[in-house]
């Protein structure tokens, strides 16, 4: 009970809750070791202040809203949260790179780690979208640094500084995404920062990662070959491993998030009826954890939420895009190393644009950007004439039927994921579309394009959303089902359509005076030139985010054996180096029966 006491720091009852700060008795008075913890998330490579719809401006909870985001204003804040403060770390939780700015997605998202590592990152929760590519891809190149491909072409490009790129200065944890036949984790699981206190006593803090649980199956983290452990039963056991090792201060740097319930209003230091998992999550972990920084769900709060004793602890989120930064300021007995939760604070701040931006930083940030102006200008391959979304009466487009196509190409260069056909959703019931734009013959504005020229970037902004490409196995008669789902009624009465773009190598009809579910006969689907067998299972090509039904059609749920191919930007890159000339093919795979 006395060291229980001595955590909290009360000697008589009556707590208060107090936005991000707690409100005790007073202990016995005690000289205390503070440690500071600065914390974002969910970075994604904005090295660029974002726009107000990617979250670069923010409401203040006053009634107004604020500017903020951008690295080189992230690293001015840090660098002022610090000052002279003697012990401080700064952490991130998840999602720092996969980004989407085309400066670092063209790049493998090194440009990101370049940023992370100038402004003094000391580890990072790995989040679902650290899995975007494969395990081997963030331990051994992201964080390892060694390249694949054609150096300077395909991986380690040349930085900043005019160096290779070299990996990251900080390490990935997290205790309970394992590799599904071994069980062994991705990376590890916690790490013990120590500090030293003004008379020289070292004091450790242990912090314990763990990634949201549906990783494995999320659209573009979908890794095959891993499974997630039960996350609460992962942070109990980090926290006994630590606790024998005699580290009494641990923090929960998680990515699993949570919300307010009014985000349109709610302030960035607002704890307005917050929700989510990571609320239920806070419900449960150890009442031995004394923090719990949080991510993934793009949202601010800075909370005090009851542990499991309930006693109360900071339980906070950045928001994402560099927009906020978290600040805990741990108070810690020297004698036992425990945290004083009564003198514990926790506090959000804006990344706002009334500082000076960081010089050094904004030359690094420069540099990729005027590379990537360079690399969105290279030629790829020509075209002999345009691909464009605009549908036929059957709902079919040249520019579909070529990014199916690409998908088939894509499954097949591995005999594991060879496919029998490939499917790609060309207006999506819901959910984002991959089928993002035309490829037009004519010469567009850019300065190096020309009549029938392919650039770099029109490709990489044409199709995809860094999705894998998948083949999984797809019963004949699921497969009916599926393409019987291009056509959805809708609550009104109103039937919606939704086509469904086919490979080079399948064909069907349709009769549109049939009711919805009954407008596909499996004998008037080709594969190969023989009609569909409803018992047979194919195996099928497709983007992750359709397989998991997250565009609308979810009779593709059971399927089986699934192996993740090349992600969609990239395969089509890795097309159009190999097919240098393409054409746009009959619009004559989708025909209207009656």
């Amino acid at each position: 009970m006395r060291n229980f006491l001595r955590r909290i720091g009360v000697v008589a009852a009556g707590t208060a809750l107090l936005g991000g700060a707690l409100s005790v008795s007073p202990a016995a008075a005690v000289d205390t070791v503070d440690v500071q913890l600065l914390s974002f998330t969910d970075f994604h490579g904005y090295l660029q202040p974002p726009t107000a719809g990617q979250g670069g401006s923010i409401p203040t909870g006053r009634g107004t809203s604020v500017t903020v985001g951008g690295a080189a204003y992230l690293a001015t804040h840090l660098q002022r949260l610090r000052g002279d403060r003697p012990r401080s770390v700064t952490f991130a939780t998840g999602d720092s790179f996969s980004g989407w700015p085309f400066e670092v997605d063209a790049f493998q998202d090194e440009p990101t780690i370049e940023v992370l590592n100038k402004l003094g990152v000391r580890f990072s929760a790995m989040g679902n979208h650290e899995l975007d590519v494969s395990p081997e891809f963030l331990v051994q190149h992201m964080q390892e640094g060694r390249c694949f491909g054609t150096i300077d072409v395909d991986s380690c490009f040349t930085d900043s500084t005019g160096r290779r790129f070299h990996g990251a200065d900080f390490d990935f944890q997290s205790g309970n995404i394992v590799d599904a036949r071994t069980g062994r984790p991705v990376v590890e699981p916690y790490r013990v920062e120590t500090f030293r206190s003004d008379s020289g006593k070292r004091v450790r803090v242990g912090f314990i990662s763990t990634t949201v649980e549906a990783t494995v199956t999320g659209s573009t983290s979908f890794q095959p070959r891993l499974r997630a452990l039960d996350q609460v039963r992962t942070i109990e056991r980090s926290t006994a491993e630590l606790k024998r090792r005699g580290i009494e201060a641990i923090v929960l740097n998680v990515h699993e998030g949570g919300s307010p319930v009014n985000t349109a209003t709610a302030g960035y230091n607002a704890c307005d009826s917050v929700y989510g998992p990571v609320v239920e999550l806070a419900k449960k972990v150890p009442a031995e954890i004394d923090a719990i920084v949080t991510g993934d769900w793009h949202w601010r709060f800075n909370c005090m939420l009851p542990d499991p004793a309930g006693v109360p602890r900071p339980v906070v989120e950045a928001g994402n895009h560099g927009a906020v930064i978290s600040e805990i300021n741990l108070a810690l007995d020297p004698r036992t190393g425990e945290v004083l939760r009564d003198r514990t604070r926790s506090v959000n701040h804006a990344v706002t644009h009334d500082v000076t931006p960081d010089r050094d930083v904004q030359k690094i940030v420069d540099h990729w950007v005027a590379r990537a102006a360079r690399r969105f200008a290279e030629p790829l391959a020509r075209q002999t004439g345009p691909f464009t979304r605009t549908p036929n009466a059957a709902g079919e487009s040249t520019a579909a039927d070529l990014y199916a196509d690409v998908q088939y190409w894509n499954a097949n260069r591995t005999p594991e994921g060879r496919a029998d056909l490939a499917l790609i959703s060309a207006r999506p019931a819901k959910g984002s579309n991959a089928v993002r734009g035309d490829l037009p013959f004519a010469k567009g504005s850019h300065l190096a394009d020309a009549d029938g020229r392919i650039l770099f970037g029109e490709s990489w902004n044409a199709y995809g959303y860094g999705n894998p490409v998948l083949t999984v196995g797809v019963k004949g008669s699921r497969l009916d089902a599926i393409l019987e789902q291009q056509w959805q009624t809708q609550a009104d009465g109103t039937v919606r359509s939704a086509p469904l773009a086919v490979s080079r190598n399948v064909s069907y009809g349709y009769d549109p005076t049939r009711p919805v579910g009954d407008r596909v006969s499996p004998r008037d689907v080709l594969i190969d030139g023989r009609p569909l067998d409803p018992t047979r299972t194919y195996r099928v090509a497709a983007l992750a985010y359709t397989v998991v039904g997250a565009d609308g059609y979810d009779a593709f749920a059971g399927y089986t054996a699934p192996v993740r191919n090349g992600a969609d930007h990239e395969s089509f890159v890795d097309y159009l180096k190999t097919h240098r000339t393409i054409s746009p093919a009959p619009l004559d795979r989708v025909r209207v029966k009656g």
